[in-house]
């Protein structure tokens, strides 16, 4: 079992450097696991890092998933079968960039739960989530013969509140489920002291300034080991930012400061991976914003999982220190597959039925009122005036499409500067229709309660509209039928294209705005050409199949093309966009 001591690690009653990489196994298909696990391996690492999102897990209350992607189990045998020790940071929350810092979005359900603290009914949802997933960890800790060495309390705690009854709770969590394992808590230097733990030890998040990080931690717990639990060498992007990139020889320069100081490393990221389907998070600071679907995260290997420059120069400087393992040369690779023909397309309008969930209401109500957790809503309601009517848009999260009488009106989006709208309803009676889309919920700081659709009822031309019919839009399921009259987008738009040799590949999505990709099916994310800097999103070999494939894409805003591209490497910089 893993212990500190004289500011050590001990395993086995030896002196143990936890040297780790970052690899979460919800971002990567299960398929690639290994081919990651050996690339982390032959840089020299020892141990692997990863975090279990709960909203992936028990994405509605009391219905629980561990297959596919979320087979937490399976990647956990795979690090056994490679010989990697593992960490397991379950915190119910993880921050990660992932959709709400991995918290259910059900919980916001309840308006009076309060969020990582000990309030009863938070730690009652956590607790009857916990006793199932913590013992699925017993059987592989690693005095059970397992490959697990230690777990995490909570995540940067720090950041976000000072109840230690509530880290304590989860303490006791691990105790009532006989995880006897080396506990953890991990902050940036600054907000270490509410994040922590007089008998569990403390960890640092950071990316430079070692000398002063470690002097802040003997300065709060003298004799602490010293332990990088993010040593985060690269960063995430947002739609419309640039693409963040680390001078690999600058990263590489800091990490031997922190060998040159027997410290124990987890590289932030290793390997990133991809925010699949709807589950990128948003920063919240003094606007809103959207991460974007590449975890590419500028870390050791690539989104689909290529040896970077800066693997090399960190190898470089590990083979200083300890007896690095050869290359792994791996098998994997990247096809261009050419233009596909998109030949059927229908409006969303005309799916409703199919692919969303009715419910009508006195009042608008939240996509977490409606047990939605993810994609979009539509509202409608009528309005029985005639002439200009204004409303201010505070209540729309995050992005809406605007309709009266079936005509598009226009768009509105959260960081809109100007939160005032003017309609004008041509008939005594009217149908207004609001198209609202979900882009991510806050995965860190006070917006962490960030419910999306219409938040609370509009106040439009003086006044409040009653009696909304509503349709729930996850697309967990696609549409069948591609007949219809409704001329408006969104629209599914559907082609086919023919696989002999399956390999990883990329959509290019120029000439389309902003929406989403399937692939026979499986969601590989958001695109949103004009914001970039991520115009490609990436397409893993697993989900192709040999022989005919299937490709639908969901565009929001309207586009003139009627073909798509599958090319051979990812386009994540800004490119050229013309202007609406």
């Amino acid at each position: 079992m893993l212990i500190n001591k004289e500011e050590k690690f001990y395993l086995d009653g030896k002196p143990f450097q936890i040297l780790s990489g970052g690899i979460h196994y919800f971002r990567v298909p299960p398929a690639y696991w290994k081919d990651r696990l050996l690339k982390l391996r032959a840089l020299g690492l020892n141990t692997v890092e990863t975090y279990v999102p709960w909203n992936f897990h028990e994405p509605k209350k009391g219905q629980f998933h561990f297959t596919g992607l979320a087979n937490i189990e399976e990647f956990i045998k795979c690090c056994q079968e490679l010989e990697l020790k593992l960490i397991v940071r379950p915190s119910p929350y993880i921050c990660a960039e992932w959709e709400m810092g991995g918290l259910p979005s059900w919980l916001l359900k309840n308006q009076e739960t309060i969020l990582r603290s000990s309030e009863t009914v938070y730690l009652k949802h956590v607790e009857e989530y916990y006793d199932v997933l913590l013992p699925k960890f017993k059987p592989f800790l690693y005095q059970n013969g397992g490959p697990i060495i230690a777990m995490q309390i909570e995540n940067e705690y720090g950041a976000y509140g000072n109840d230690e009854a509530y880290l304590n709770f989860l303490k006791q969590q691990y105790e009532k489920h006989g995880l006897e394992t080396f506990l953890f808590t991990s902050d940036g230097p600054a907000f270490m002291k509410q994040g922590s733990l007089e008998q569990v030890t403390t960890t640092l998040n950071f990316g430079s300034k070692v000398e002063e990080a470690f002097e802040a931690l003997d300065g709060y717990k003298p004799g602490s080991p010293k332990m990088v639990a993010e040593f985060w060498i690269g960063w995430f992007d947002h739609w419309g930012g640039k693409h963040h990139t680390r001078d690999p020889k600058e990263a590489a320069r800091v990490f031997e400061e922190l060998m040159d100081r027997n410290s124990s490393v987890n590289f932030y990221m290793f390997h990133g991976g991809t925010n699949f389907g709807f589950m990128n998070g948003a920063n919240h600071y003094d606007q809103y914003y959207p991460t974007i679907t590449s975890y590419d995260y500028d870390s050791l290997l690539t989104e689909n999982g290529e040896i970077t420059e800066k693997y090399k120069e960190i190898k470089k400087i590990l083979s200083q220190y300890i007896e690095t393992p050869e290359n792994y040369v791996s098998k994997l690779k990247t096809n261009a597959y050419g233009d596909i023909t998109l030949t059927e397309s229908v409006s969303i309008f005309d799916v409703l039925s199919e692919i969303g969930v009715k419910k009508q209401h006195l009042t608008p109500l939240s996509m977490e009122s409606l047990d939605q957790s993810f994609g979009y809503t539509l509202y409608r309601t009528d309005i029985n005036r005639k002439g200009t009517l204004t409303f201010r848009t505070d209540s729309i999260r995050d992005r809406c499409h605007i309709y009266i009488n079936g005509r598009f009106e226009k768009t509105v989006y959260i960081n809109d500067l100007d939160k005032e709208v003017s309609l004008n309803f041509p008939n005594e009676n009217n149908v207004l229709e609001l198209f609202v889309e979900n882009m991510g919920r806050a995965n860190y700081g006070e917006h962490l309660t960030d419910q999306k659709g219409l938040v609370h009822n509009i106040w439009l031309g003086e006044q409040y509209w009653f009696n909304w019919e509503m349709y729930s839009i996850e697309l967990q399921h696609l549409p069948k039928n591609y007949i219809g009259e409704d001329q408006r987008f969104p629209k599914f738009l559907k082609g086919s294209f023919h696989v002999d040799d399956v390999a990883d590949t990329f959509v290019d999505l120029k000439g389309f705005k902003k929406g989403n990709v399937f692939i026979n099916g499986f969601n590989l994310g958001r695109y949103w050409e004009k914001k970039g800097p991520q115009h490609t999103l990436y397409a893993p070999g697993p989900y192709l199949k040999e022989g005919k494939n299937e490709l639908i894409i969901v565009e929001l805003d309207g586009t003139q093309q009627t073909s798509v591209s599958l090319i051979e490497k990812p386009i994540l910089h800004p490119r050229e966009i013309k202007s609406d």
